[in-house]
C-alpha cells in the first residue's frame, strides 16, 4: 500500500499528482457542443519530462485533440523504472470531452 500522494515506480511512467492538471475545455468547443475521448501517448525521459505527444484516438474535435496534447506536454511524470533506475518509457492517457464535467 502506497501512502497518499506518492507514486509507486513500475514499467511505466505516471503523472505525479499536483503535476498533471486536466486539460482546459476549449470555448470554442464548449459552445458547439464538441466532445469526445482523446488518447494521447506520452514519451517519457527518464528525467520524467515528456519527449513526444502523439495522438491515439481522435476525438472528432480538432482543438479537443489539440487541448489534451497541450495538457500532457506541460506534465511530470515518475519515470518508468527498470532494475532499480529510472528509463524512458511511454504511457497511453484517455481524456474524456463532455460538456458539464
Amino acid at each position: 500500500e502506497q501512502p497518499a500522494g506518492t507514486v509507486a515506480a513500475g514499467p511505466e511512467p505516471r503523472p505525479l499528482p499536483g503535476q498533471s492538471p486536466p486539460p482546459e475545455y476549449p470555448r470554442a468547443a464548449l459552445r458547439s457542443g464538441d466532445q469526445g475521448t482523446v488518447v494521447v501517448r506520452v514519451e517519457v525521459d527518464a528525467t520524467g519530462w515528456p519527449s513526444g505527444v502523439a495522438l491515439v484516438q481522435r476525438s472528432g474535435s480538432r482543438s479537443l485533440d489539440r487541448a489534451a496534447m497541450q495538457a500532457v506536454r506541460q506534465w511530470r511524470f515518475q519515470p518508468a523504472v527498470h532494475d532499480g533506475t529510472p528509463v524512458p518509457g511511454s504511457i497511453e492517457i484517455p481524456f474524456e470531452f463532455k460538456p458539464g464535467n
